[in-house]
């Protein structure tokens, strides 16, 4: 019987326009009517993960990036697992000397060295995903994340460190070059104190090892006296391994890549039409059968 849920945003509960369907909330309610405790498990920070779900009016707990932070119903911290001077050096190192952008994710923001780099980059992931790249709309959303203090702005990340109580929860790179992201991403996970992943083609998450939505959703099960074999996990990509390895009932979105699809047991329909609530209406309406 599943008793708990996960789900994944972008990609997956989130449609291209970052919203979260009518559909998706309703099998959510519906589930959460059910006794089922349903959370979110997403790489974004939880000042960019809320929004969406709070306007959708939902009320669930959360992992937010990969699992670095984990919050309960109410917006509490409940865990976080940062990385340290020596890992962050590490990454950031790696990633200069390949020549690869980042950006850096503390548990206060986002920072960047160079906005028109974002630019290009979401302007390169919207092409990937097929979908329609308005350069001055990905540029007035930048903006926008600028003006509410989101994304940080700042001449070198170095000056991160000077900043009280300051966290570095996550280092996100990008690149064009797919073969120059494996290398990268091949030699950063050889760390073992780091969780590598990828969220979208051309990408690399990194994270404390510690920090992955699997081991996260983990310890909410085992906080909520729940079987992971009573678990349900739905996601589109690599960051997402880490939770249908661990449950009951892993679920991959039509969109998802081959790998991701490998560890289900079910393959839902895409982002685009609702594949989250479809997954959701499936498992529960099998039980009762």
């Amino acid at each position: 019987m599943v008793k708990l849920i996960a789900t994944d945003m972008d990609g997956t509960l989130l449609n291209a326009s970052h919203e979260i369907t009518p559909e998706n909330i309703e099998a959510i309610k519906y589930a959460q009517s059910q006794g089922v405790t349903v959370v979110i498990a997403t790489g974004r920070a939880f000042y960019e993960a809320s929004r969406p779900v709070t306007e959708a009016g939902l009320k669930v707990p959360y992992i937010c990036l990969n699992g670095a932070e984990v919050r309960d119903e109410s917006f509490n911290i409940v865990h976080t697992a940062s990385l340290n001077k020596e890992m962050s050096d590490v990454i950031q190192n790696t990633l200069k000397q390949a020549d690869v952008y980042y950006q850096v994710y503390t548990n206060r923001g986002i920072y960047t060295e160079d906005p028109e780099k974002d630019l290009a980059i979401y302007v390169d992931i919207a092409k990937h995903a097929r979908q329609h790249a308005d350069v001055d709309v990905i540029r007035q959303h930048i903006q926008s994340r600028i003006d509410n203090g989101t994304l940080k702005v700042v001449s070198s990340y170095d000056q991160i460190e000077s900043i009280p109580g300051e966290l570095i929860m996550k280092i996100l790179a990008f690149d064009t070059d797919l073969e120059k992201i494996a290398r990268v991403k091949q030699t950063l996970a050889e760390h073992v104190n780091l969780a590598v992943s990828s969220s979208s083609i051309g990408n690399i998450e990194v994270t404390h090892a510690e920090a992955q939505k699997g081991m996260a959703l983990q310890a909410i099960a085992d906080q909520l006296n729940i079987d992971m074999g009573d678990a349900m996990a739905v996601g589109d990509n690599m960051n997402d391994a880490s939770m249908l390895e661990r449950v009951g009932h892993p679920v991959a979105m039509a969109n998802g890549v081959e790998a991701v699809k490998a560890l289900a047991t079910f393959t839902t329909d895409s982002n685009e039409e609702s594949g989250v609530a479809k997954a959701i209406y499936h498992v529960l309406n099998q039980e009762e059968k």
